[in-house]
Order: C-alpha cells, then sequence, then structure tokens
C-alpha cells in the first residue's frame, strides 16, 4: 500500500519514502511518524498515540520527540513555521494535512491499457459478498464527539462479522484508506465488492451521521441514509444509529446482489448468484415464485453442499409450502424443513439465518416453546437481525406474551422499514392487538398490512377479523373477498395452522368472526 502527496510516496510495503521516484533515507523511527500521521490523516494523533505507537509505550524525553518531528518535516522539505504538511497544534498532538490518495504497488502487474483493475480473492464474482468499512470523515469541529468518526466504523465492523454469509476486512485494513477516496480503488486495494463509508457533524446539540454503501465493481451507489440526533445520551445515539445502519445492510447488499445476478446469463450463475435470486422469489409468498426459489436454491446446494445458506433457504421453501397449505402433505413439507435447516445447522450453527429457518419450522406444529428458543438464539448470533426479532415477537403474540411481542416487532420495524417481510410486522402487530382485545387497535395495523407488497392470504384473514371485531363489516367482506380470490379453500382452521394461536378467548374470537365471512 502506497500514500501519495505532492511530490512523495510513502511507501509502507517496503518502509521506503520517495520523492519524484527516488527514495529519501529516513530513521526508522521517522518512517513510522510519517505512516502514523499519513495513515490517520483524517483526525489529530495524540502525543501519547505517538509514543505507544512509534516508541511502543516506552518513556522518552520531550526533546527525543521533537527531534524526530523536525527530522519528519525536514524529510518532507516542511518546517515548523511553515507547517505546510505537518501542522502541530500545541498541548493536543499533530496532524497531517495534505491531500493524500492510497494507490497498490506500482511494481505489480497491470492490465493493459482500457482495461479495468482485476479485483482480488474475495470480490471474485464466485465468492461470498464481501465489504470494506472505511474511518467516518470528520465536518467540522465535532469537539468531545470527534472519536466516533473511528468508535462507529469499528463497532459496525465487529458487528458485519457476525453475518456468517458476509467476508469483513479487518480495521487494520480498511482503516488505512482515505475515507473519501474512490470505491473502486477500494475495491481494487482490498478486493471487496462493497465500501461503507460516512461522515460525522455536530451542529449545536445535533449529531447528524451520513452513511454511503457503494459497490466497488462500478463504484455506483447501493445505498445511502443521514441519521441526525440530539447529543444529550451520546451512547444511546450511537447505538440507535449503529443498529440501524447493521440492519439497512442487511437487506440492501442481498438485494443488490440479486440485481446483479438477473444481468447474469442463466446458465452461469455461481452459488451465490443462485441463492440471492431465490430470495427474492421466497419472499413473494405464491406458488410460482415459491416454485422459482426451490429450483434456484436446489441449484446453489448443487454447486456448493457445503453453502449452508442455500439449505436454509430451501428449508424456507418447505416452510411456506406448509405455511400457505400449498400441499396436503404438510407433514411431509415439514419434515423437510426441518432437513434442510438441520444440514444447515451441521455446516454452520452460527448463521442466524439458518436458526431462523429452523425456528419457524415448529410454528407448523404448533411447539410455539421450541421455535422461540431457536429464534432467541439466531437473535443472539445477530442482535440486528430484524426477520429473527419479527420472528420471535410473533411468537410471543401467538404464545399469549403480547406485551413482549409488541415490544420486539416495534423493535423489528425500526431496524428495517424496507424488509421484504414488512407487511408480516405489520400483520404481527395486528395480531398482537387481536390477542390481548384491543380489536380498534389492530385494525389499521392489519390494514396497513394486508396492503403492503408481498402480503399473502393469510395476512388479509387478519384484516378481515380485524375489521369483523372492530365493527366494520363492509371492510371485513372487502377483505373476505381478497382471500376467497388468492385462497378459496383457506378456513380458519387453516389460520390456526399456520399461526397457532395459545390463548383461547383470542382464538375463538378471531374464528367466530372468520366464520362470519364463510371462513
Amino acid at each position: 500500500m502506497i500514500y501519495r502527496f505532492e511530490s512523495f510516496e510513502l511507501d509502507l510495503a517496503r518502509g521506503e519514502l520517495r520523492e519524484g521516484g527516488r527514495r529519501r533515507p529516513v530513521e526508522p523511527q521517522v518512517f513510522a511518524l510519517l505512516a502514523l500521521l499519513v495513515e490517520n490523516r483524517e483526525r489529530l494523533v495524540s502525543r501519547d498515540e505517538i509514543l505507544e505507537r512509534v516508541w511502543e509505550g516506552r518513556v522518552v524525553s520531550d526533546a527525543a520527540v521533537a527531534s524526530r518531528i523536525k527530522s519528519a518535516r525536514e524529510a518532507l522539505g516542511d518546517d515548523g513555521k511553515a507547517q505546510r504538511l505537518i501542522r502541530t497544534l500545541h498541548g493536543r498532538g499533530l496532524r497531517f494535512v495534505a491531500e493524500a490518495r492510497v494507490t497498490g504497488d506500482p511494481a505489480a502487474p497491470r492490465p493493459a491499457a482500457g482495461e479495468p483493475d482485476p479485483p482480488l480473492g474475495p470480490a471474485d464474482a464466485g465468492a461470498r459478498p464481501s465489504i470494506a468499512v472505511l474511518p467516518f470523515r470528520l465536518l467540522g469541529d465535532p469537539g468531545p464527539f470527534a472519536a466516533i468518526a473511528e468508535a462507529l466504523p469499528h463497532e459496525l465492523i465487529t458487528e458485519l462479522a457476525r453475518l456468517r454469509w458476509l467476508f469483513v476486512t479487518a480495521r487494520g485494513s480498511s482503516f488505512r484508506l482515505a475515507p473519501d477516496g474512490d470505491p473502486r480503488e477500494t475495491g481494487r486495494l482490498l478486493g471487496v465488492r462493497y465500501c461503507l463509508s460516512g461522515a460525522v457533524e455536530l451542529s449545536g446539540a445535533r449529531l447528524a451521521v451520513s452513511a454511503e454503501l457503494a459497490d466497488t465493481r462500478d463504484g455506483g451507489l447501493v445505498w445511502a441514509d443521514r441519521f441526525a440526533r440530539d447529543v444529550g445520551d451520546v451512547h444511546a445515539v450511537r447505538e440507535e444509529i449503529r443498529s440501524r445502519i447493521l440492519a439497512a445492510l442487511e437487506i440492501q447488499i442481498p438485494l443488490h446482489e440479486a440485481e446483479r445476478a438477473r444481468l447474469t446469463v442463466t446458465g452461469n450463475l455461481d452459488a451465490w448468484s443462485a441463492y440471492h435470486l431465490g430470495l427474492q422469489h421466497v419472499y413473494r409468498f405464491n406458488r410460482r415464485d415459491n416454485a422459482a426459489a426451490r429450483a434456484l436454491f436446489q441449484r446453489a446446494v448443487d454447486q456448493d453442499p457445503g453453502f449452508a445458506r442455500a439449505h436454509a433457504g430451501l428449508s424456507f421453501v418447505h416452510f411456506q409450502t406448509a405455511f400457505m397449505r400449498h400441499t396436503d402433505d404438510v407433514a411431509g413439507e415439514t419434515a423437510l424443513a426441518r432437513r434442510c435447516s438441520a444440514r444447515g445447522l451441521e455446516l454452520d450453527p452460527l448463521d442466524p439465518f439458518v436458526n431462523f429457518t429452523m425456528g419457524r419450522s415448529y410454528w407448523l406444529e404448533g411447539d410455539l416453546d421450541t421455535s422461540l428458543g431457536w429464534l432467541e438464539r439466531a437473535v443472539a448470533i445477530s442482535p440486528n437481525y430484524a426477520q429473527g426479532i419479527y420472528a420471535c415477537a410473533l411468537t410471543e403474540s401467538l404464545g399469549g406474551r403480547g406485551l413482549e411481542g409488541r415490544r420486539h416487532v416495534e423493535q423489528a420495524m425500526r431496524l428495517s422499514p424496507l424488509d421484504p417481510l414488512y407487511y408480516a410486522f405489520l400483520g404481527t402487530r395486528a395480531l398482537g392487538h387481536l390477542a390481548l382485545g384491543e380489536d380498534q387497535a389492530a385494525r389499521p395495523w392489519a390494514e396497513r398490512a394486508a396492503r403492503s407488497p408481498g402480503a399473502h392470504a393469510l395476512i388479509a384473514m387478519i384484516a378481515t377479523a380485524a375489521n369483523e371485531l372492530a365493527g366494520d363489516q363492509a371492510r371485513a367482506a372487502a377483505w373476505a373477498a381478497d382471500v376467497r380470490e388468492r385462497g378459496p379453500e383457506l378456513t380458519s382452521a387453516d389460520f390456526f395452522r399456520s399461526l397457532p394461536m395459545k390463548p383461547e378467548a383470542a382464538r375463538a374470537r378471531i374464528t367466530a368472526a372468520l366464520a362470519r365471512h364463510g371462513m
């Protein structure tokens, strides 16, 4: 990795400072000081950090430190008066203030003129998605909150590394790059498909954090958002922003992978592309898309039998077949859902999606306690896994723990407002109100759920019951007609086989409401 600024090159691999291509000899401690300042050019480097990094924590005199700073400036044609490149903030530390960019080794083989740089290993088409999280930029003077620009992306790296399907570049590599560099160069240097960058700004009592996810293959913007909060409790603000970014990446990266996969000739789809395309179909909850998802997940398994998430995808397909009553052999599909999840667990017991599919398979047998155990495990593995949190909420609501379910579904909705299962989040909120006898409160949530993209016939049955119990027979009849159009064979018994609600009073009320509309 080489940093270029003005006519200089700082070559970390070779330990060389060059000017105009010619080597400029410097002492090792002077080179280490230059590297420390250039690598951290977006922030102030304190004297304590200089002692820790350059002198490895040894006690040295102020004169020794001043001597190395002077030598570093002289090596760059700078001095303490001009401070053109290295600026001193008295009593606080040093900062490198020149524009610098990062490039690779000039001796490494390069593509022919006009050809794009080849990506490194993890960014290859057949590998799992990969990401580098860069330090965030500081805008203005954030004062005591400056540390967030490094602390927040560091926490994101730690949490993203818990997502077993995503390759995450370590902080030691990604933090060497400039936060405002070209995403394509980041991809080439680090061999990643995605780059997350951002900025931190403090204005009065408001802390604003912006984040951008870029595709390093073409430099295109995949997702961006801005979060602004009062800084009365900075740790709570940091936690909220971190959670929302993590939840957004969990959704946006698979969506973008699927979109790119659609542009690939079908016969050349690799296992990961087939898997991500399968996700696009499986969330639609209809027979045709479920069949397409099954074929794609099976293709992924055939190409990579050790791909745990592809086995979990097949479990999702079999679960959906039984859940939506698209078969007469519900027991057989339930067994297949369990078997595919079990195979996924053998391959990767710490994948949250695999644990999620195992937990949902127990819904089909009405075993809510076992289901909740697996779903809570999925959330423990990935605390910001919105679909896992929603599934816990639904299981709690069905089991008579409506207030806990409401708290968890609200959390899932905050974490992933664009989730492909968001209609189910809304439906869970409605069902929780019905379970507690709060019919008027249930109605708007049920209506929103049933009108949402992807909502299936069972969601329309919730809207039917909610409107009937709230006293709006006309709206209930309209939703009942929608149910009959999409699933004329569906009855209240089918509804409770898929959603095994335990509180007898709530079950009886919903049964009666659906029966009044021929279900």
